[in-house]
């Protein structure tokens, strides 16, 4: 008796967290890719022998699902996870605090944090207790909470502007990628409560030392190989039917037969993908919000922090990427802009200009630095509009078509547009798939995946200088 087959449309991390949740339970799996790469959002290029991300990712110690994913991949080894949570915070002319958590359960782990946030007046520190403690007693499955505006709340909290654009919005911008104003107040919680509250070391901080092409697509294409899974890459599926036995898949001349499919595509291409009889929600209504990166290219070392925040200035995170990039001399830093709506349209020179000049107000030795090379990359509709009410836009794995389900980080999972929240709705959507066709006879475990680095594709550019 064959096995059952599984299609999944898409090779992010949502759609090869599905293909290797099924594969491992004794699936068929076939996934379909319109690029000729896998890793969706996340995947590098090649620009005059260093290389590059498309943006930066970062993860923390509570996202657990991603975590399991890379360790999937054979790609542990290749991510650096902080023992304990650390994050300096820059404001020009050399005022430097830092969010680092102490030794002790939470919330007093945050409390030389606090008290010691120069960046805020004494009283705005004192009325952050207040706020914290209010916000670890939300429920961010609260439905009620999903209506309301983050930064409603916090004004109702005593927060003031200071403290929002100073504190709140340092870790609201990065994880939910609209601003405290706007965000919703269930995912504004769910991070803060899962990052930062709900124990003491959920928001130590982790990243990539390789390019993500290379932890993400090139990994995750192995790792499929060895559990094999068909990929076909470079086919753009057009088409779902359902079937009296199944559904079928058609892409371009190309057709697959399976008896469950998983659509993890952005949302305007899976509605126009999914039959209407699926009964999602209007998932054009979700809205986007775009996020910039500015890579810059210097002849010297400028600073020793792997990575650190900022306030009073354009720049909201920069890392340091010379190990990644391969560059040897000099040092290639990342400044990643979240809810880039005042960045989007600007031209890249002025993008280049602008923050090689606040890199050297953060950084002063950037200021004798000679800038050897520089990119700008841009995700116009890099997530979903995280904002107030925008919860029911967001669907369950399952449709009402039998065998056909959705998976994405803008699917509802609990969490912002995470890469977390991409594997668990894959992950998810998988299960179930596989619950809905009962339990079949799965394969034998496979050996671990090798660890060993792997040469990323080249790719264009999106917008260089």
């Amino acid at each position: 008796m064959s096995r059952p087959r599984l299609v999944v449309i898409g090779g992010g991390l949502a759609g090869m967290s599905a293909a290797l949740e099924a594969a491992d339970a004794g699936y068929e799996v076939t996934v379909i890719e319109r690029r000729r790469k896998l890793g969706g959002l996340t995947w590098s290029f090649e620009r005059h022998g260093r290389w590059f991300d498309n943006g930066q990712h970062a993860f923390m110690r509570c996202c657990v699902e991603y975590r399991a994913f890379v360790e999937r991949v054979g790609m542990s080894g290749s991510v650096t996870l902080q023992p304990r949570l650390d994050v300096p915070v820059l404001a020009p002319g050399g005022a430097r605090a830092s969010i680092r958590r102490l030794g002790l359960p939470s919330p007093l782990h945050l409390a030389g944090a606090i008290v010691r946030f120069r960046h805020l007046s004494p009283i705005d520190r004192g009325r952050l207790v207040g706020a914290v403690l209010a916000l670890r007693k939300l429920d961010p499955d609260d439905p009620e909470l999903d209506r309301v505006a983050f930064g409603e709340w916090l004004a109702n909290h005593g927060q003031s502007p200071r403290a929002v654009a100073a504190l709140w919005n340092l870790i609201v911008l990065p994880t939910v990628n609209v601003p405290a104003e706007r965000a919703s107040l269930a995912l504004a919680a769910k991070v803060f409560r899962t990052g930062l509250l709900d124990t003491a070391d959920g928001g130590d901080m982790g990243w990539s030392q390789v390019p993500l092409g290379q932890l993400h697509g090139e990994a995750g294409a192995r790792a499929l190989a060895a559990a094999g899974v068909e990929v076909v890459l470079g086919a753009a599926a057009d088409r779902i039917s359902p079937q009296e036995d199944g559904l079928v898949v058609s892409a371009g001349d190309r057709s697959f037969e399976a008896g469950a499919v998983v659509v993890t595509t952005p949302p305007p291409v899976t509605a126009g993908l999914v039959p209407a009889s699926a009964g999602l929600p209007d998932l054009r209504a979700l809205g986007t919000s775009p996020i910039v990166n500015v890579h810059l290219v210097l002849d010297r070392r400028v600073t020793d922090l792997p990575f650190a925040a900022a306030v009073d200035s354009p720049v909201q995170f920069v890392f340091d990427r010379t190990g990644s990039s391969g560059s040897g001399r000099g040092q290639c830093l990342a400044m990643s802009l979240s809810s880039a709506d005042a960045f989007i349209g600007q031209s890249k020179d002025e993008l280049i200009r602008t923050f090689f000049a606040a890199l050297g107000d953060l950084f002063p030795e950037a200021r004798r630095a000679t800038l050897v090379d520089a990119v700008v990359t841009r995700e116009r509709a890099a997530t979903f509009a995280a904002v107030a009410g925008s919860r029911r836009f967001r669907p369950k794995p399952a449709t009402a078509i039998p065998g056909l389900f959705v998976a994405g980080a803008w699917c509802d999972t609990g969490w912002p547009a995470t890469m977390e929240g991409a594997v668990r709705s894959g992950t998810a959507a998988a299960r179930q798939a596989i619950a809905a066709a009962g339990a079949i006879e799965p394969p034998p475990p496979l050996p671990p995946i090798p660890g060993a680095a792997l040469t990323p594709r080249r790719v264009p550019e999106v917008v260089s200088w």
